[in-house]
């Protein structure tokens, strides 16, 4: 009988924190009700999450060590495009790449039948339209945009369908968007 009050308040417990859970966790995380899509879902929020802390201790590092406290006199919505853009390009293992530069991080990798895009970036106007524009371009469909950001810093995570039509590698996606930050800002009302 103790047995039986024991594990029935365990499960009861096991409940409630899995509500607390679902209940922190943005629900496009969590796409099932069931406890392994719950504690999936929880993990993938919180993978997202230490990585916009990094990105966010990396930004504060790099302002420890600047030697000039103040804003950049130009800013980067003006940037043009450099005969050469210095960018760091990455594999990261057959099913993922990166392409860095000054001015974005951009990590693209496979998710089953999916595309995983994230971009780590100063907030510039208009240039989540300029990343919409390039994935539209090369015919991939954009299945969810979640948009996080902290001060003027912001990370873009797509999930996005390969179409039918499109040829790119990875490798080829992350330098492509990379590319999109170059270019001048795109506006509702240019469009």
């Amino acid at each position: 009988m103790s047995h039986i009050t024991v594990e029935r308040n365990r499960r009861r417990q096991m409940n409630e924190h899995l509500k607390v859970l679902r209940s922190l966790t943005p629900c496009f995380y969590i796409k099932r009700g069931d406890q392994a899509s719950i504690i999936g879902g929880v993990i993938e929020f919180i993978k997202e999450l230490h990585q916009v802390l990094q990105a966010l201790e990396s930004k504060k590092r790099r302002k420890s060590l600047s030697p000039s406290p103040g804003p950049s006199p130009k800013p980067l919505q003006q940037a043009t495009q450099p005969d050469h853009i210095p960018l760091g390009f990455e594999s990261v293992g057959e099913l993922g790449a990166c392409c860095n530069s000054s001015l974005a991080d951009v990590e693209a990798r496979i998710s089953g039948s999916n595309v995983i895009l994230k971009i780590i970036s100063k907030r510039i106007p208009g240039q989540i339209l300029n990343i919409i524009a390039v994935l539209e371009k090369f015919s991939f469909e954009i299945l969810h945009l979640n948009i996080s950001s902290m001060e003027d810093t912001v990370l873009y995570s797509f999930v996005i369908k390969i179409g039918l039509e499109c040829q790119l590698s990875l490798e080829e996606l992350a330098v492509e968007v990379q590319q999109s930050f170059f270019s001048e800002p795109v506006f509702l009302n240019e469009i």
